[in-house]
């Protein structure tokens, strides 16, 4: 069996739980209804956050309220007022500058409150003794969940009964390789189980969870630098400071000299004033930025701030630390080279049909037939620390599957050269053999 190439261990995160004084759960019995009752009382309850860094208002607030759309908002009002409301047409460039950047921060929240590491919609708990299906936001701490393959972790948690559960951490660390976990460990919360099983007890809930701080990291807005953006207020900025007596002077001069009504003194100062204003290069400004944040969203690039483009825009080289994440994790069954007469490929397949937690592994091998009247009699599951798992068949023999170095140190020479040429190019060989010897224990 081969597959595709996988890369080399990460370091896990500083994840340790601290047990302090707890008191003492049983995997058995779990929690009882007053001990749920009284650490829902405490709020230490598995709630799930839900909401980006800014709210809809600071998001309006923050578009609105600006000095380019102070200077033109105050212009607009003074045509209103002497009319006619023709004159006023430059308010158009304030309400499209402003729609643009509120409906595309909008847009970027939807996106980010729908961000979620977690997606099981329940867990397995023991509580009074018994085995319950939970909502993942009734998760309390010290709750005994039962972990099974294809579960994801809902809390951070330690392994309190272990079944050679190995899970994959990919969505949190970017490593590609199943994780062995061990009484005594902890599993994350956004992990899957892939292999193996356990019952462990829950330690860190809600936001204290790695996964929710995770998603809390990526949803945190923080202002950005943009030099053509401060280069704009710093001309606005200079803009209002002279545009007051400068239109004063105007009003005063048609006024007194050009015999000229008030309110068509009034208007001719608007414009005047309006004239200093860049308006054309803040509507510039905005569509350039619009139309890149486009063209970013059809390669699923999510744009929180227009602005942030301009730091794109400055980039020469993005550095990624880790392709985990990168690659296809899944492995397919490529070939089966049956070295002789044993009915290997039937066996395989009886295995993978039969195994109650599948690894990847087993999972890519259904796609071998599983013929009738293989009757399973004992199992060893497979275990990292052994290399290989086997099952025992009656009078079909013995099965054993595993890395070909420990099924069988002593390989024929040019099997040896077979193994060698699909590991040197990244592929994962398994070797099963059969034997007449019932299995004793786990030998």
């Amino acid at each position: 069996m081969t597959s595709t190439p996988e890369t080399p261990p990460v370091d896990e995160p500083e994840t340790a739980v601290v047990a302090g004084n707890r008191e003492t759960v049983s995997p058995e019995v779990g929690l009882t209804s007053e001990q749920v009752a009284g650490r829902v009382a405490a709020g230490q309850v598995n709630g799930m956050s839900t909401t980006s860094g800014r709210s809809v208002a600071q998001i309006l607030w923050a578009n609105v309220a600006t000095r380019f759309n102070a200077i033109l908002g105050t212009l607009f009002v003074v045509i209103l007022i002497v009319g006619p409301i023709k004159d006023g047409v430059f308010g158009l460039v304030l309400v499209v500058n402003t729609t643009v950047g509120v409906v595309q921060e909008l847009r970027s929240k939807r996106t980010l409150d729908r961000l979620a590491v977690l997606t099981a919609p329940s867990a397995h708990a023991v509580r009074n003794g018994e085995r319950v299906e939970l909502p993942v936001e009734e998760v309390v701490v010290d709750d005994m969940l039962e972990l099974r393959p294809g579960d994801q972790v809902v809390a951070d948690a330690g392994v309190e009964v272990d079944g050679g559960l190995e899970v994959d951490e990919s969505l949190l660390t970017g490593e590609s390789l199943a994780v062995d976990k061990q009484r005594g460990d902890t599993v994350l919360s956004g992990s899957v189980v892939v292999a193996g099983s356990a019952v462990v007890r829950v330690a860190r809930v809600g936001e204290d969870a790695f996964a929710q701080r995770l998603q809390g990291d990526a949803r945190r807005f923080s202002l950005v630098h943009s030099d053509l953006q401060q280069g704009i207020n710093r001309i606005l900025r200079l803009v209002t400071w002279v545009m007051v007596p400068v239109g004063v002077l105007f009003v005063i001069s048609q006024v007194v000299r050009g015999d000229e009504s008030l309110d068509d003194a009034i208007r001719g100062s608007v414009a005047g004033v309006g004239a200093m204003v860049p308006e054309g290069l803040v509507l510039l400004t905005t569509v350039a930025f619009t139309l890149a944040a486009v063209r970013l969203a059809r390669r699923r690039v999510l744009v929180q701030e227009l602005a942030a483009i301009e730091g794109l825009a400055r980039v020469d080289v993005v550095c990624l630390d880790k392709t985990g994440t990168l690659t296809d994790p899944g492995i397919d069954l490529m070939d089966l080279i049956e070295l002789s007469d044993a009915p290997a490929r039937e066996a395989l397949g009886t295995m993978a049909a039969n195994d109650p937690n599948p690894n990847a592994t087993m999972l890519a091998a259904r796609a071998l037939p599983s013929p009738d009247g293989w009757t399973v009699k004992h199992v060893v599951p497979f275990s990292s620390a052994r290399k290989w798992s086997a099952v025992e068949f009656g009078e079909h023999g013995t099965w054993v599957i595993g890395a070909p170095e420990i099924v069988a140190p002593e390989l024929a020479p040019e099997t040896r050269d077979t193994v060698a040429q699909h590991t040197s190019v990244g592929r994962r060989v398994l070797l099963i053999a059969r034997s007449d010897e019932p299995l004793g224990g786990e030998t």
